[in-house]
């Protein structure tokens, strides 16, 4: 069972109607509460990373490399590139490390430096579910960040909902239906019980009030 389209196209016009005009471009939420899943057993938890067909507009993108690789990224439009000697020189100062990580959106690492990379900023991108994805030196760094500037974690702890971003103000309701359609299919696919395991979702603007899908 899936949701129809037009349903999803209603509610995000209703949400788009009830919510306040910022002076920003505010993202758009989609929220699900579960039900029937026992959270509190890890091996229940959702942890998924859905590739979203139309994005989530503008991400600020965070890459840890050195040499060729750090030089690419820089020529592929990464917003920041960090070098392993740059990451030594903030090892140990916790307040300066979350300052220089505050600003972006998701972070990549090329790989042979992981082991630097977790010890360094894994405290606090960890938690988080932001850990760098790694980047074998030799791939096209192009082809990792579209990629990954189009993909959103859905992540549950032991409460029984997920949230995550499915657009932008700016973009279309159709792109972002087609987002929503994504979130969904890749969710259900992992519940024991499809829809079942569903008891409701919501879509909202950031400052506005969420209003009902399902």
């Amino acid at each position: 069972m899936s949701i129809p389209r037009e349903r999803i196209l209603e509610a995000l016009r209703e949400a788009r109607k009830v919510s306040p005009k910022r002076r920003f471009e505010q993202s758009i939420e989609l929220m699900i509460n579960l039900k029937d899943i026992d959270l509190k057993r890890p091996e229940n938890r959702i942890n998924l990373k859905i590739r979203l067909p139309n994005g989530v507009g503008k991400r600020r993108v965070l890459v840890f490399a050195s040499g060729d690789l750090a030089l690419r990224a820089r020529e592929a439009g990464a917003d920041e590139v960090m070098d392993p000697n740059e990451l030594q020189s903030i090892a140990g100062d916790k307040k300066e490390v979350k300052r220089r990580l505050k600003d972006y959106d998701l972070f990549l690492a090329e790989a042979p430096l992981m082991p630097l990379i977790g010890r360094i900023v894994g405290p606090i991108l960890g938690p988080r579910g932001k850990m760098p994805t790694p980047v074998p030196p030799q791939a096209s760094i192009e082809e990792v960040m579209e990629r990954e500037r189009k993909t959103i974690l859905l992540r549950s702890r032991d409460k029984p909902y997920v949230m995550c971003i499915v657009g932008k103000e700016g973009m279309s309701d159709e792109e972002v239906a087609e987002n929503i359609e994504a979130v969904f299919s890749t969710l259900l696919r992992t519940l024991k019980k499809g829809m079942g395991n569903i008891k409701s979702a919501y879509v909202k603007l950031t400052m506005g009030p969420a209003v009902r899908l399902i």
